[in-house]
């Protein structure tokens, strides 16, 4: 086996017996991105021939995680490495300092590979609204990986990276993990800084791994977690060692189901998937029950408007003159600030720009924004009665498997439903994850979500570790790189 097809825990093993160095492991995936890097189109900036330099002077004192390599998604702020967003607004900007988490990334001795691509200011559910180029999917390389991570989930499944930094700000982890194969975790909102992430929607936006398994996810949560003074979402708790909840043992857990994300929407591969689920979690143990949670469609609503609006206020910022993007048509200031936006933004982050400044503007601002602010309260409080009754909650992640590229770009609202089963865990702050269940007929994965309790990290672990090291899906499934 190859080093880079191993998981970052098994990595570490082999550090620590001195079989490997972390010359050979950045070696390894160096490699790798030369080989599989040109078909899948995963990465903005490749910055392997700086991670070889410091993979020469790891010190494996520092921390277990020292040398050890990783991918960072391009919305995060890296000192001396540009952070494009993937927009043409941001091609050349180079951050001057780092987000926190990348700092904690350093402290730790983490060595980055590059930062991967994404749907442009990560607006999207495939990847294809990137401005450079669309990333491919592993699995079918004429698919969409999903987004707006999916350079990081199609980098994690074709093992160019063995882990990555990624945000989530309606399903932006968790969707191109489930198309792609892989563990995506979305943290409750608060756990991890945000601190130098590029803001898309900064009530919903949450920093997180994808990863090749869930003991890597928790290994990388122990690194991320924690409070920052320089968020002011951040919220001080103990610090958590989520490897303890690696636990093969879910006969005490309660699990609801709710029957509206297995309705209208939902493909009847994904809907088969999810019931075998409930009955693999039924014979290790658990209680699992169907419920009702009837904001499925409310929640897809409330999240577009809430989030368009907060991009709205949070891209103002890119307006040609501090910096980013400027055009070169201009006869006065006027100019600069139309051009410059309307040269720098492709279609889908204007669509949602202009949809934001509509249900903020005057006359329209109580019809839309104050009253999806109501409906997101609603929703919290449906997700805290629920959780009365159950410790976590089992949903599709998508409602269809990875389809071709190209046709859904064209019609935004379908694109939009692709994020029908993800946005309420964002609405309201609660963390997510994903793992892949099994693969359709055509053999593309699909994935299935688990929603735990606000800071309920280490139940979400144990029980998506239990049903993970029952079905294996890593040691049945591969991707093909089939066209």
């Amino acid at each position: 086996m190859e080093l880079y097809e191993l998981t970052v825990h098994e990595l570490i093993e082999k550090l620590e017996k001195n079989e490997i160095t972390s010359q050979d492991i950045i070696n390894s995936y160096s490699n790798r991105i030369k080989e599989k890097e040109k078909d899948v189109q995963a990465f903005v900036t490749v910055t392997t021939d700086k991670a070889l330099e410091q993979s020469k002077n790891v010190d494996r004192k520092t921390s277990k995680l020292a040398g050890i390599p990783i991918g960072i998604k391009d919305n995060m702020c890296t000192k001396g490495v540009k952070t494009t967003c993937s927009s043409k607004m941001l091609e050349n900007f180079i951050a001057p300092y780092d987000a926190t988490v990348v700092e904690k990334l350093n402290e730790a001795g983490i060595i980055s590979l590059g930062k991967l691509n994404m749907d442009e200011f990560a607006m999207g559910a495939s990847t294809e609204y990137s401005a450079f180029k669309p990333t491919k999917n592993p699995w079918d390389l004429s698919a969409a990986p999903g987004g707006s991570s999916g350079g990081s989930a199609a980098a994690v499944a074709s093992n160019m990276v063995p882990w990555e930094l990624c945000s989530d700000t309606g399903g932006s982890i968790r969707q191109p993990a489930s198309l792609c194969g892989v563990v995506g975790l979305k943290p409750t909102y608060g756990l991890v800084s945000r601190y130098g992430l590029v803001a898309f929607a900064s009530s919903l936006d949450q920093i997180g791994p994808i990863t090749k398994d869930v003991e890597d996810s928790a290994i990388l949560l122990n690194v991320l977690a924690g409070f920052d003074e320089k968020d002011s979402t951040s919220v001080n708790l103990p610090k958590k060692d989520y490897t303890k909840s690696l636990v093969k043992d879910v006969s005490k857990l309660k699990i609801g189901v709710p029957k509206e994300f297995l309705g209208e929407g939902i493909n009847e591969e994904v809907k088969k998937a999810i019931e075998n689920a409930v009955e693999k979690y039924k014979s290790l143990g658990a209680t699992v029950e169907e419920c009702t949670l009837d904001i499925a469609n409310e929640a897809l609503a409330t999240y577009y408007i809430i989030a368009c609006a907060e991009a709205s206020s949070n891209l103002g910022r890119f307006d040609g003159i501090r910096y980013g993007y400027r055009t070169k048509n201009y006869n006065n200031l006027n100019d600069i600030f139309v051009n410059s936006r309307s040269e720098g933004f492709g279609a889908e982050v204007k669509r949602r720009i202009i949809l934001g400044t509509y249900v903020l503007s005057s006359g329209y601002y109580d019809a839309y924004y104050k009253k999806a602010q109501k409906v997101r309260t609603v929703i919290k409080q449906e997700f805290e009665k629920l959780f009365k009754e159950y410790d976590l909650l089992l949903t599709p992640t998508s409602p269809t498997v990875a389809y071709k590229i190209g046709t859904k770009s064209n019609n935004p609202l379908e694109m939009y439903l692709a994020d029908l089963c993800t946005v309420s865990v964002n609405i309201a702050g609660l963390p997510g994850i994903s793992i892949p269940c099994r693969v359709d007929n055509s053999g593309l994965p699909i994935g299935m979500q688990l929603i735990g309790k606000p800071f309920g990290e280490e139940t979400l672990i144990q029980a998506a570790y239990t049903y993970e090291q029952e079905i294996k899906f890593r040691e049945k499934y591969k991707p093909t790189f089939k066209n």
